[in-house]
C-alpha cells in the first residue's frame, strides 16, 4: 500500500519530470522538420541521379556537383537526426531516472545532471549541424537552368 509521504514524492517527482517531458515534445518536433528535410533531399538526389544518363558532358559533370552538395547536405541532416535522438534518449533518461532516485530512494543526482547536461550538448550540437545544412542550401540555391560555359556553347550553323 503506497503511504502519503510516497504519494507527495512521486508528486514531486512528476512536477520535476514536467520540464524534460515538454523537451521531449519540442525535440519530437524537431526530429519531424529533420526527417521530413532528408526525405526531400534523398527524392532530389535520385530525380538527380536518374538524370545523369544520355546527356552531354557538361550537363553530367554539372548534375555530378549538384549531387556531392546534396550528399553533403545529407550527411548534415543525418548528424542532426542522430544527435537529437540521442539528446531525446538521454531526456528520457532523466525521466526515468527521476522515479527511480524517487521510488528506490537512491541518489542519483550527479547521473541525472550530467545526463540532462549531455541531453542539451547533443541538441545543440544538431541545431548547428541543422543550421549549417540550411546555409548550405540557401548558399546553393539556383533558379533557373545554368548557363552554359561559353567554351562548350555549340556554334552556329
Amino acid at each position: 500500500m503506497i503511504n502519503d509521504a510516497t504519494v507527495g514524492s512521486i508528486a514531486h517527482v512528476i512536477q520535476l519530470a514536467v520540464a524534460p517531458v515538454f523537451l521531449l515534445t519540442g525535440v519530437s518536433g524537431m526530429l519531424g522538420v529533420l526527417t521530413n528535410r532528408l526525405s526531400r533531399l534523398v527524392d532530389r538526389a535520385r530525380k538527380l541521379d536518374a538524370e545523369l544518363s544520355g546527356e552531354d558532358e557538361w550537363r553530367v559533370q554539372l548534375l555530378r556537383q549538384w549531387l556531392k552538395d546534396l550528399a553533403r547536405r545529407t550527411r548534415l541532416i543525418s548528424w542532426a537526426i542522430s544527435l537529437c535522438i540521442g539528446c531525446a534518449v538521454m531526456v528520457a533518461s532523466v525521466v526515468v531516472l527521476l522515479f527511480v532516485s524517487s521510488v528506490a530512494d537512491v541518489r542519483l543526482g550527479g547521473v541525472i545532471a550530467a545526463l540532462f547536461i549531455g541531453a542539451m550538448v547533443a541538441l545543440i550540437a544538431g541545431l548547428l549541424c541543422f543550421m549549417r545544412e540550411i546555409y548550405l542550401a540557401t548558399s546553393q540555391l539556383r533558379i533557373g537552368e545554368p548557363e552554359r560555359p561559353a567554351v562548350l556553347k555549340a556554334s552556329p550553323p
